[in-house]
């Protein structure tokens, strides 16, 4: 009996067979949460990671995989993942609950930005000091320099559990994949998994360097031409250039050495 099927009740699908795409969507998001908590990137139960279906799993209906709420990163598996559609129906039988805060964050995002594959969410020391800056990051870091003109901010609004506040998230986001949610966290979208978590590390290290820069006293500023420079080469987000999928698949190595029960 494979690993899946042997699942309890409560965490399997209830409605096996899964089509292979979708199998591969929570496998991949299952590892996302894994690194995460690997990275101490965890906010006790909270924050989320959330990952698009494709039209070959949907038919072309907006659907979306988030972690079940109350189980921390490191007990995200594959088939615990819960499936929900843009109005945060649960669609595959799962009996675990779903936190409002990320559904509504995170279903405004998937549905109003068009190649928000995946959104990822944090509340590390490093990202809420920076987004509780003013001024908010700085173009004085190695990092931050390959960010040239990829972060938007959005005001603080308060819990993210308001629908309405959907529309002016899209609005701050635009087409700028890195986003500093003022007094929150930081947040990241992108075409793929790999491609969204590429982004994030980069902003979340230009925020920690930042942080133990400005303990120090003043940074050395970063000129605006050497910064558009640093972003153009930069290639760690660029679909030629694999878009982050090295760097995730290497991460993965590490989760399968630790602990591979997530593929469950």
């Amino acid at each position: 009996m494979n690993r899946l099927s042997a699942a309890a009740p409560s965490q399997a699908l209830v409605h096996p067979p899964i089509h292979p795409d979708e199998r591969a969507a929570r496998v991949q998001l299952a590892a996302c949460y894994r690194i995460f908590a690997m990275l101490g990137w965890t906010e006790m139960i909270y924050n989320h990671i959330t990952v698009r279906l494709p039209d070959s799993v949907t038919g072309g209906e907006k659907q979306f995989l988030i972690n079940p709420f109350g189980l921390h990163y490191s007990e995200v598996t594959a088939s615990n993942l819960v499936k929900i559609d843009l109005a945060g129906r649960v669609l595959d039988g799962s009996t675990h609950r779903v936190n409002p805060a990320g559904f509504v964050l995170h279903a405004a995002i998937h549905d109003g930005v068009p190649d928000a594959h995946c959104v990822m969410h944090t509340h590390t020391t490093a990202g809420v000091a920076v987004a509780c800056l003013e001024g908010g990051l700085q173009q004085t870091n190695f990092y931050s320099a390959q960010l040239h003109g990829m972060v938007a901010y959005h005001d603080f609004e308060g819990i993210t559990i308001h629908a309405d506040e959907g529309p002016r998230v899209i609005r701050s986001i635009g087409d700028r994949q890195a986003v500093i949610l003022r007094n929150h966290g930081l947040l990241a979208w992108g075409h793929t998994l790999p491609q969204t978590f590429a982004i994030l590390w980069t902003l979340q290290r230009a925020c920690e360097i930042q942080m133990a820069t400005f303990s120090m006293g003043r940074a050395i500023p970063v000129s605006e031409a050497v910064a558009e420079k640093c972003t153009r080469d930069a290639l760690q987000f660029d679909p030629s250039h694999g878009a982050g999928q090295d760097v995730f698949d290497a991460l993965v190595r590490q989760v399968d050495r630790i602990d591979p029960s997530y593929r469950d």
